[in-house]
């Protein structure tokens, strides 16, 4: 059983075996055939003549994958880093919509989330320099969520203004008839999207509107900016400068000493 165990992960996790690669090869096929059949089953023609052959196909993947998802964290030498790593969430996520759908009708589509699945195949054919370009991206979010966390939440004060206003000038004759229905048109507004459903009718209202879309171009702007700004950041780090005797992070050129342990830094 021991070996079975062993056999079983170089196959599974390992790719420098032919059977390792030949596994995630097939198991690829499967994640865009199950998606393929997910796409075709929401079509409406498509359901009504092959909707059993389609269920059968659905199940069959479902239970593929379960089975696999299982027998991954069985031999799995590291079972919770596992279950807990993006891969792992991913490859259970996959599997769950078709066990709900049989309480909740129609939570199987988002058995879609399967073809997040398909990010092994940068580990597969080892696209190793793609990898690190996305770690550069996710670093590059986390660094900045913070400041367009902050941006955010002045955006949310000034639509809430905004929606007010516009519920005050243009009222329920014109579609605003409520400050929640205001301050959607005026997120709709802001970020000049523009569906149309609602629309100023007075004149005041429309310089208002008129306000607002011109504002949203450059508002648009603003976490694009500090995202570019982090993500050269990222991809350009610049050599940290630390102390020689307790390693702490110089954050100025201008110390002359150490804040952490008082020692002289070295210019």
């Amino acid at each position: 059983m021991r070996k079975i165990k062993k056999n079983l992960y170089h196959i599974i996790f390992d790719t420098d075996t032919k059977a390792g690669k030949l596994f995630d090869v097939v198991l690829l096929w499967a994640i865009l055939l199950s998606v393929l059949i997910v796409i075709i089953e929401s079509i409406k023609p498509a359901r009504a003549y092959y909707g059993d052959f389609l269920l059968y196909a659905e199940w069959f993947f479902t239970i593929l994958f379960t089975i696999e998802y299982i027998i991954r964290i069985w031999v799995s030498r590291e079972k919770i880093k596992y279950i807990h790593s993006t891969l792992g969430i991913i490859d259970f996520l996959s599997i769950i919509p078709t066990y709900f759908s049989l309480l909740f009708v129609g939570t199987h589509y988002l058995m879609a989330i399967r073809i997040l699945r398909l990010l092994r195949v940068f580990r597969i054919f080892k696209l190793n320099y793609f990898l690190i370009q996305g770690e550069i991206i996710v670093l590059a979010l986390k660094a900045s969520i913070k400041k367009i966390s902050i941006f955010l939440f002045a955006i949310l004060n000034i639509v809430v203004v905004i929606g007010a206003l516009m519920y005050v000038v243009e009222g329920e004759a014109s579609g605003f008839d409520s400050i929640p229905r205001s301050i959607y048109w005026a997120i709709v507004t802001i970020t000049t999207v523009g569906y149309g459903d609602i629309s100023p009718q007075t004149p005041f209202g429309q310089f208002i509107s008129s306000i607002i879309m011109i504002v949203g171009y450059s508002i648009i702007a603003v976490p694009t900016g500090i995202f570019s700004a982090e993500f050269v950041r990222q991809s350009n780090p610049k050599e940290e400068k630390k102390c020689a005797n307790c390693n702490k992070v110089i954050h100025s050129d201008k110390d002359n000493y150490c804040s952490n342990c008082g020692s002289i830094i070295k210019k």
